[in-house]
């Protein structure tokens, strides 16, 4: 898998050998030697991932990483440091960095993290249908980038829409989805309320009533 990587490193022999090592290894390499075309490189281009180090000039890795933040950029990032300062550390978590490797580090090890934090933000990412969103890691669905108040019960029936979007699924399905077999409630006509309710919150969104089977959701 291609990586389209930001490398901010002041360092310009050293920068040039994590440039030829990542190469190798199938990625694009951007290389800046200070903060601040960093930062003027992340509004021409996306990147897959930020590897930044702390001490460059113009505008450092930490503040050059918050800024990043406070703009809505969750691009996976990891520091290389010669710090090993625990405060300097911690900062780096607290402005949104996935990881850090202290310098002088083994390239193996640098790989290994990279391929991780990549793993990481791959499972994380929302998978869509249409102008719908599913936002697994913080359990939600997005409409037109706007985050639906569902009920448990709504958000579990429309993800399981969602997991077969243009197939029909079945009302048994439903029930096994929606209701344990300890909890009470569970009716046709309870799911009709569920499926009317979606229908007013994603107009732009069929979902159809299948005659005899159950419902489904049209992309």
């Amino acid at each position: 898998m291609l990586i389209r990587i930001l490398l901010l490193e002041d360092d310009l022999l050293f920068g040039e050998t994590l440039v030829d090592l990542l190469e190798e290894e199938g990625h694009e390499v951007s290389l800046y030697l200070n903060g601040q075309d960093a930062l003027d490189a992340t509004y021409e281009q996306k990147f897959d991932l930020y590897l930044l180090d702390i001490n460059v000039p113009l505008i450092d890795g930490l503040s050059l990483l918050s800024e990043l933040r406070k703009a809505d950029d969750d691009t996976p990032a990891i520091f290389l440091t010669s710090h090993k300062d625990k405060e300097i550390l911690e900062r780096g978590f607290l402005n949104g960095a996935d990881d850090y490797l202290s310098k002088p580090f083994d390239n193996n090890e640098l790989l290994l993290r990279l391929n991780a934090v990549m793993r990481r933000a791959k499972k994380s990412e929302p998978e869509c249908v249409g102008a719908l969103c599913h936002d697994k890691l913080h359990k939600g669905v997005l409409y037109n980038g706007e985050r639906l108040e569902l009920s448990n019960k709504e958000y579990a029936l429309l993800v399981l829409l969602m997991n077969h979007v243009n197939e029909p699924v079945p009302k048994e399905l439903i029930y096994d989805e929606l209701w344990s077999s300890a909890e009470s409630g569970g009716s046709d006509g309870a799911i009709r309320v569920y499926i009317n309710r979606l229908k007013q919150l994603i107009p732009s969104m069929s979902i159809q009533n299948i005659r005899g089977i159950g419902y489904k959701l049209v992309s």
